[in-house]
């Protein structure tokens, strides 16, 4: 689909550019969430540390059908007033709370453009809870977490600094326009690397801006 053409190749270009050369050993004693292995809509490998390095990251498990989907618009906001400050918001859609995400891939993606005019990073779809949950959301989750437990429901936010430390936690009725939302994205956003005007020119690549 044109859209999701215009969005997804140019990240693709900055997961090849921004990957380190190896894994390091400042990178390999990241947390694991950060390391870990998940997917992009076009089916490549990538991790968090890899896709957005010296970034603090917003991670959110989204749906299309359900009472939180406004929240892409908050989280949207949140993308453009804190990207430039080194926060990367990003989406992973999941389809394991109530069957609200039954879509492609391609499908999740138009909806978010068409509905919400998300210009952030929205990953391929995934299990965070069950079974099947992937490796990143079992980390995540998982004893290390600040709060450990499964994701409940759609768009449950995880806010990490840049060197990989969780800094909160917030369930889904906790709105990414509210205040405590915006006060951990504050403290992440002081652990990120002063963008550059390169960084800049590659992160609106990566948004289709």
């Amino acid at each position: 689909m044109r859209l999701a053409s215009l969005f997804t190749l140019p990240f693709a270009v900055l997961l090849l550019s921004a990957a380190p050369a190896g894994e390091n050993k400042e990178y390999c004693e990241l947390p694991p969430w950060m390391t870990t292995s998940f997917k992009t809509m076009e089916g490549k490998e990538t991790t968090l540390a890899k896709a957005f390095p010296g970034k603090a990251v917003v991670v959110v498990n989204t749906a299309s059908r359900c009472g939180f989907t406004p929240q892409y618009a908050d989280l949207e906001e949140v993308h453009r007033e804190y990207g430039p400050k080194g926060v990367a918001v990003v989406a992973f859609p999941s389809n394991d709370y109530g069957n609200q995400e039954p879509g492609t891939n391609e499908e999740i993606l138009e909806f978010c453009q068409e509905n919400y005019g998300v210009t952030f990073p929205v990953m391929a779809k995934m299990h965070t809870r069950g079974e099947d949950i992937s490796q990143l959301y079992k980390h995540l989750t998982g004893e290390d977490s600040i709060e450990p437990g499964e994701v409940q429901w759609n768009f449950e936010k995880f806010i990490l600094a840049a060197d990989g430390e969780m800094i909160a936690r917030f369930r889904s009725r906790t709105s990414p326009a509210s205040e405590e939302f915006r006060e951990a994205v504050e403290r992440a956003a002081a652990t990120a690397e002063p963008p550059t005007s390169e960084g800049e020119e590659e992160a609106e690549a990566a948004t289709g801006e």
